[in-house]
């Protein structure tokens, strides 16, 4: 035979062995088998919590929580551990244990971990010393896991109720809502969960456009810790309304904004959606006296958008802020007192008929109370629910949930776990109406002890956005209204993961 033809069998016997190979190998079902992507859950996922507050008084407890799934709970890790402290523009103080010749990169013992699916657990913290946190999930406690972090001192500079969801590292960030004011202290916190060092660039923009700020730029982030930048320190002239823009040059970080007011009180502000033509900021208390709307359009264009408050009972626009102009790179600023008139809202910013659309980022600041007693919280605008979104840390009284169907109506199921000392989980569904916002009567787990997790999933319709406002009166807030609201999003339980098939060609090479 001559070697063309016996290369050609050759071929032909490979072709049909690794054809044999792949028909026994390919499972029965799944991507390969149908040709199509499929929802696969996670098998890691990481979380930062911040230093929680620089007050001796403050009082911290976490929660952290993994969702029942159909992936196996026999096996798998979730935990926080404290991450080093770290000062802006300082020298890093060396690990005792390195000091002592232990080995480098060595962590410490977990602070507060998941043992298993369903069951929240919960540690406490207290005084200014509470460190930051950094987290890893593998395994079955990676799908869904979430944590939360919920801090309260009724004295001293923003004092009131604190609350933030640990969150995932990015690269991005933008926050509308900060404050150099002389009455704010803001504190950009930033924690770099990787073993090498992350480099930051801090931009600031005001109602003029962007504040020149050199010190802003290469911010180092040493390897698994937390830096607080006070926010003043990058600009000389005070700023009352401020966006925020933070971006990771090298590695990544999770970034958070800790507002604290001399007169009411404070809270973190987290970052707001990624730039979108159309944001939904959910959740404004019923009993708010004051809501103040910040946005900011980070492109070359100007925007002109419609500002609707989704009510109970529909849409409406506040009276004399119908609409918005947004010049491009300039932050704007609207009060809009107590637009919610004793009814929960969620105000929904769309583009006008002929603005286009131009992304925007938007963040409310809320109060709640009068005079000295008063308190402020901030809610950003949120992503959608999506499948599944988890929040922990809420008790028996002084949790309200809020879900907003923007566009069109939706039906969600709201599942309540088991709580962190005992209890049965509880499963309610709700409709909520299109253009909408529900406030939510939460469902207790039956025979609850200690605190528990809220799971919101969408059934059908949407999209839905969602947040949840925590409140602490009486003697423990010494007679202040209390708050802090956080925002639900997809709790990142599981990931695309694309059709693969055999292929053949690569023999024919």
């Amino acid at each position: 035979m001559k070697r063309t033809t016996l290369s050609l069998i050759a071929a032909g016997a490979a072709l049909a062995a690794v054809t044999s190979v792949a028909a026994v190998a390919a499972p029965e079902e799944g991507p390969a088998a149908t040709g199509k992507a499929a929802q696969q859950p996670v098998e890691r996922t990481s979380l930062l919590c911040p230093a929680p507050s620089s007050s001796e008084l403050a009082e911290t407890t976490y929660t952290a929580y993994t969702p029942k799934t159909e992936v196996s709970s026999d096996s798998g890790t979730a935990a926080l551990v404290p991450a080093a402290r770290s000062l802006a523009g300082k020298d890093d103080k060396k690990d005792d244990k390195d000091d002592k010749g232990g080995k480098e990169g060595e962590e410490e013992k977990s602070f507060l971990a998941v043992k298993k699916q369903g069951t929240p657990v919960t540690a406490e913290e207290n005084g200014s010393g509470a460190p930051a946190l950094i987290g890893l999930a593998e395994g079955s406690l990676a799908p869904g896991w979430s944590a939360q972090q919920t801090t309260h001192f009724t004295a001293g500079v923003g004092r009131g109720l604190h609350g933030a969801a640990c969150s995932a590292p990015d690269t991005d960030f933008w926050f509308p809502g900060a404050s150099t004011a002389e009455d704010r202290s803001d504190y950009l916190h930033l924690t770099n969960p990787d073993d090498a060092a992350a480099v930051v660039d801090i931009e600031l923009y005001g109602k003029d456009g962007a504040l020149d700020s050199e010190v802003g730029e290469g911010i180092q982030v040493p390897p698994r810790s937390s830096v607080p930048v006070l926010l003043s320190t990058l600009t000389g002239k005070p700023q009352t309304n401020l966006t925020v823009h933070v971006t990771a040059r090298s590695g990544r970080v999770a970034a958070a904004v800790q507002a604290l007011d001399q007169k009411v009180g404070g809270d973190w502000l987290t970052p707001s959606a990624e730039p979108a033509a159309s944001v939904v900021l959910p959740g404004i208390p019923k009993d708010a006296t004051a809501v103040r709307l910040v946005a900011f359009a980070p492109g070359s264009a100007d925007a002109d958008l419609k500002v609707s408050l989704a009510g109970p009972n529909g849409a409406l626009s506040p009276a004399g802020n119908e609409t918005l102009h947004l010049k491009s790179g300039m932050t704007t600023a609207v009060d809009l007192a107590d637009v919610t008139r004793g009814e929960p809202g969620s105000l929904v910013l769309t583009p006008t008929g002929d603005s286009g659309n131009t992304p925007v980022v938007a963040a409310v600041r809320v109060i709640r109370g009068k005079g000295a007693d008063q308190e402020s919280a901030f809610i950003p605008a949120a992503r959608p629910v999506g499948d599944r979104a988890t929040v922990t840390g809420n008790g028996a009284k002084g949790t309200y949930l809020s879900l907003t169907a923007p566009g069109k109506a939706a039906k969600v199921r709201v599942t309540a776990s088991a709580g962190t000392g005992g209890g049965t989980a509880a499963t309610k569904t709700y409709s909520v109406g299109a253009g909408r916002t529900l406030a939510a009567d939460v469902p207790l787990p039956d025979s609850l002890k200690g605190t528990y997790a809220l799971t919101v999933e969408t059934v059908s319709g949407g999209p839905v956005h969602a947040s949840r406002t925590l409140t602490l009166s009486g003697a423990a807030a010494d007679g202040i209204p209390m708050f802090t609201v956080q925002n639900l999003t997809d709790d990142r339980g599981t990931v695309t993961v694309p059709a693969a098939r055999p292929e053949m060609g690569v023999l024919l090479d």
